[in-house]
């Protein structure tokens, strides 16, 4: 009897671990869609449009398109993850405390990072000068010439697409997240260098079916004549999500296309699945959640939400210590 208890304790141990390990697994396989064709004649003119894209062009035409931009922050340098932090004008001790944390690393095993803010013009004239203070300080702003408001967030992320593709062409993979989030920039980088596919890599935690807002009431209030389908394209939460370079010149091309007024992250997928790409889903990205703080799980994941300040400083004290953690 004794024997059969211990086996049945040891079954259940194995079991547990077995759907705990594999859980992510199975959520990444269901969730991952089916490759899009490219023989769409529209797919595939978007695509060849990126392919060709005149930078020197674009610097040409864009010198009315930001009040404060750190073009000379890439200076052409080989930048292997580009991180665009969406950022609200007057929450510069935000700015401040990742530029003290995760946002701190400059390089991972040998591959250069590098993490800017991208935001748009306060209504206040005292933000704006504190702005300028703080371009001149750190260097790492890029700031539209559009003002920043909530119905304005998906100009911030076309503007940071814009800039990436005119400004930092050679950042091999670009990194869209908030300013709330907590990032492992190491975990990251090392995943991306494990992917054998080279291009056409847009990955997070993929939304699926989800449902235009039609309630005319609503803030994400979208309407039938803009979007007339049922359900949205798959596409990446908005709160963190990668893309190789080439997809940023994809987006910023089919972006014209797009209407503006959905929000920033299914416009992105909108703008991904006009251009062939599907997104790929990662569990190791949190999306909206906040998970519950432990060093090694810290370690392995790419993002977690809603992070306070001092959370913040105190848990990426305790990741990067140096130990290794055990499986």
């Amino acid at each position: 009897l004794r024997t059969h208890q211990w086996c049945f304790i040891l079954f259940n141990v194995l079991l547990f671990h077995a759907l705990l390990f594999g859980a992510d697994l199975l959520e990444e396989y269901f969730l991952r869609s089916l490759p899009l064709s490219y023989t769409d004649a529209k797919v595939l003119e978007i695509r060849e449009r990126a392919r060709k894209l005149d930078t020197d062009l674009l610097k040409a035409n864009l010198s009315t398109s930001y009040t404060t931009s750190s073009t000379g922050a890439c200076s052409d340098q080989e930048v292997f993850l580009l991180v665009l932090v969406c950022s609200s004008p007057e929450n510069r001790t935000r700015r401040n405390v990742i530029r003290q944390t995760w946002g701190n690393v400059t390089d991972t095993r040998g591959y250069a990072v590098l993490t800017l803010f991208a935001l748009g013009k306060p209504a206040s004239v005292i933000t704006q000068l504190e702005i300028n203070e703080e371009v001149q300080k750190h260097r790492d702003i890029i700031e539209g010439s559009f003002i920043d408001s909530p119905a304005t967030q998906t100009q911030k992320v076309v503007m940071s697409m814009e800039w990436t593709v005119t400004f930092c062409p050679h950042a091999r993979y670009i990194l869209k997240t908030d300013e709330e989030m907590f990032v492992s920039i190491p975990s990251l980088v090392g995943y991306l260098l494990s992917l054998k596919q080279l291009e056409d890599i847009y990955t997070g935690r993929v939304i699926h079916h989800a449902v235009p807002v039609r309630d005319s009431a609503s803030p994400g209030f979208v309407p039938l004549g803009q979007y007339p389908e049922e359900f949205y394209p798959d596409y990446c939460s908005g709160v963190a999500f990668v893309v190789s370079q080439d997809v940023a010149r994809k987006v910023y091309v089919a972006a014209r296309e797009v209407p503006a007024s959905v929000p920033p992250d299914i416009f992105v997928g909108i703008c991904a699945k006009k251009a062939g790409i599907t997104p790929i889903h990662s569990s190791r990205f949190s999306g909206e959640k906040h998970i519950r703080y432990n060093r090694c799980c810290y370690k392995f994941i790419f993002t977690s939400s809603n992070m306070k300040e001092d959370e913040l400083f105190k848990d990426w004290r305790d990741i990067s210590d140096g130990k290794d953690c055990s499986l």
